[in-house]
């Protein structure tokens, strides 16, 4: 069990009454019904697959997890994940044999890949996927996810509960990996008209037996909510770096890079395959949120232009305040918006 302390993971929990929030927190483990399951199969076990398998391994003595299978492009790919004691076995997506026995039997399957593999995914493990195992993903994009599961998996489409866990890292792989990565933390659910609502339980127990915090969007929601607050601010910091080094004094301008820059370009260290595939896959909403953003750029380039120090210190105030609120929101496990709306 990670060494946090058990009140603390209690009192984060946003819900009225301790033994309600205790409900809730899956590091009391006396008081929560223990999540087990026979086989869960991973599809890239880097971060956020193998926190997932870390954190229900946490839970082993109550009840956690019996099997946990990685799937990789290669056998080479998950020998890692194997090695550090992540998974239990290992699998090629090349293998067919190996393939289906590792399907064979699963409760749940978990896609944590680019969101561009989902489709050919699907359609590579449709043939060998259990009538009662139930898929869920990891994307950080919805709308795209939903209409390459419908395409790959025909009238099966209510075996797949589209997820996405809002807690990653700027650093990936298995190696990066933490069994607390998703206490606390949002992970957003879209249930399908096809789901049965004893699948979408399941699938929410399961993240929450890690921690996490599990709310309902519909995929249009929250394509548009994570162009805004995931999405651009990584176009942003890639953007940033990408100007920089293109200046002809780059070298200069990097070796007296401090705090400031650290903090902005922190997320540029994030995976290029996965954000490629984000920002193709949610194009329209992100295009949506660069207009709006370059609209308070132009804004302040003219401020700046014109000396208006009144106005810039107006943007400014506004910008701090509002994100003093959200940090304290946030500390205090407390939703920062009503995804119901």
């Amino acid at each position: 069990m990670p060494s946090l302390p058990l009140r603390k993971h209690c009192s984060l929990i946003p819900r009225v009454g301790r033994q309600e929030r205790r409900a809730y927190c899956p590091y009391c483990v006396s008081d929560v019904a223990a999540f087990s399951f026979n086989k869960l199969v991973i599809f890239g076990v880097g971060l956020i697959g193998g926190s997932l398998a870390r954190a229900l391994r946490e839970r082993g003595e109550a009840g956690g997890a019996r099997t946990v299978v990685g799937v990789g492009r290669t056998s080479a790919s998950s020998e890692r994940a194997l090695a550090l004691g992540v998974i239990d076995g290992a699998a090629a997506l090349t293998d067919d044999a190996a393939l289906r026995d590792a399907l064979a039997g699963a409760d749940f399957v978990l896609l944590a890949a680019p969101v561009a593999q989902t489709q050919p995914l699907l359609e590579r493990m449709a043939l060998h996927l259990d009538a009662n195992t139930i898929v869920t993903d990891a994307g950080s994009t919805k709308s795209d996810v939903v209409a390459a599961a419908r395409a790959a998996l025909g009238a099966r489409i209510g075996q797949f509960v589209p997820g996405h866990p809002i807690a990653g890292r700027e650093s990936s792989g298995v190696d990066a990996a933490l069994p607390d990565l998703y206490v606390n933390r949002n992970v957003v659910l879209c249930p399908l008209p096809e789901n049965a609502p004893e699948a979408v339980k399941r699938v929410a127990a399961m993240w929450r037996a890690t921690g996490a915090l599990v709310r309902d969007m519909t995929p249009q929601q929250h394509d548009r909510v994570f162009a805004s607050v995931s999405h651009l601010p990584h176009v942003l910091s890639f953007a940033l770096v990408e100007q920089i080094l293109s200046s002809p004094d780059a070298a200069l301008k990097f070796s007296f890079a401090a705090g400031g820059f650290r903090d902005f370009t922190r997320i540029a260290a994030s995976s290029p395959e996965m954000w490629r595939d984000v920002c193709v896959a949610n194009r329209a909403a992100l295009l949506d949120e660069l207009d709006a953003y370059t609209a308070v750029l132009a804004r302040l380039r003219t401020a700046i232009e014109a000396g208006d120090g009144v106005a810039l210190e107006a943007v400014f105030a506004r910008s701090r305040v509002a994100r003093s609120q959200w940090q304290e929101q946030r500390a205090a496990g407390v939703a920062s918006s009503d995804a119901s709306k």
